[in-house]
C-alpha cells in the first residue's frame, strides 16, 4: 500500500496484521511498512514462508474443487478469510456450482473493507466481522444470512496456529457443533520446526501469538470427524497438482493439512 494512502478508520498501519502480512508474501499491494517489515523479518529466519503461503492458497483451490464438486457442498464458511487475493473461496466454488453461497469472516478492518468492495455486487457471497474467540454471534449471523440447516465446508486456513490450545478447541468444538451432518472442516497449520520456532518468536514480540503444533496435534482438531483420503498431510501432499514443480513443493512440507466429515 502506497505511503501516502490513508488507512481505514479504526487501523493503526504502525501495528502489524497477520491478513497484510500474508498479502504482502502473496505479492498483494494491501499492507503497510510495519506489515513489510515483520513479513521480511520472518522472511530471513524462514525464506519459504512466501512460498507457504502460496502453496496454502493452492491447498485452498483444489479442496474448494473437491468439495463444491465431488463432495456436492454448496454453502462455505471461511473464517479468518484474510484480504481478497487469488483462488478466493466464491471464486472457485461458483465456479463448479454457480449458486453456492459463501460466508466470509475475518476481523482486521482491511481485509473486511476489501471484501465487501470487491463482494458487492455479489449476491451470494457475505462478508461478516467476528472475533473467532467468540465465535457464538457470528454463528448467529451466518445462520441469518444462509441458514445451517444444510451442510457447509467450515475453511480455517492457516489461522488455528494463532490461537492458543484451548480457545483453538473450543472454537472448533463449537462451530462445528453447529453445523449439520455432513458438512466439512478443513484445517491447514504451520507445523514445528527449528526455523519455524524462529518465526513464532517474531509474531509473539508483535504481540499476536503463534503456536507451533506436531501432525499429532494438528490432526486432533479432527477427532470425531470422518477424515477425507489422505488424511492429516503436508499441504502438498492434498491431492496434489502434479504440475507444480516437486522443488517448489518442498515449501509446502512444513505445513500440514487435513478435511474431515461430520458423521
Amino acid at each position: 500500500m502506497d505511503h501516502d494512502v490513508k488507512p481505514p478508520s479504526g487501523v493503526d498501519p504502525n501495528v502489524p496484521s497477520i491478513a497484510r502480512v500474508y498479502d504482502y508474501w502473496l505479492g498483494g499491494k494491501d499492507n503497510f511498512a510495519a506489515d513489510r517489515e515483520m513479513g521480511d523479518r520472518v522472511k530471513a529466519v524462514v525464506p519459504e514462508m512466501p512460498l507457504m503461503a502460496y502453496h496454502n492458497r493452492l491447498f485452498l483451490g483444489r479442496v474448494v474443487r473437491f468439495l463444491a464438486g465431488e463432495a456436492g457442498i454448496g454453502r462455505f464458511l471461511d473464517l479468518g478469510a484474510g484480504l481478497p487475493t487469488m483462488e478466493n473461496v466464491h471464486e472457485v466454488a461458483q465456479k463448479a456450482r454457480p449458486e453456492a453461497e459463501v460466508v466470509y469472516v475475518d476481523n482486521d478492518p482491511v481485509a473486511l473493507a476489501h471484501a465487501r468492495a470487491l463482494l458487492a455486487t455479489t449476491g451470494n457471497t457475505h462478508v461478516v466481522g467476528g472475533d473467532l474467540y467468540h465465535p457464538e454471534p457470528i454463528l448467529a449471523e451466518v445462520d441469518a444470512l444462509v441458514g445451517l440447516d444444510r451442510p457447509v465446508a467450515v475453511m480455517m486456513l492457516a489461522m488455528l496456529h494463532f490461537m492458543p490450545d484451548e480457545d483453538a478447541h473450543r472454537t472448533v468444538r463449537t462451530v462445528m457443533d453447529a453445523m449439520p451432518s455432513g458438512s466439512y472442516l478443513v484445517i491447514s497449520h504451520i507445523g514445528d520446526t527449528p526455523q519455524l520456532r524462529e518465526a513464532a518468536r517474531f509474531y509473539s514480540a508483535s504481540g499476536t501469538g503463534a503456536v507451533l503444533r506436531s501432525p499429532e496435534r494438528i490432526a486432533e482438531f479432527l477427532d470425531g470427524l470422518e477424515l477425507v483420503p489422505p488424511g492429516v498431510v503436508p499441504l502438498t501432499d492434498w491431492r496434489p497438482d502434479e504440475s507444480v514443480p516437486a522443488l517448489d513443493r518442498m515449501a509446502g512440507l512444513a505445513a500440514i493439512c487435513g478435511v474431515g466429515r461430520k458423521l
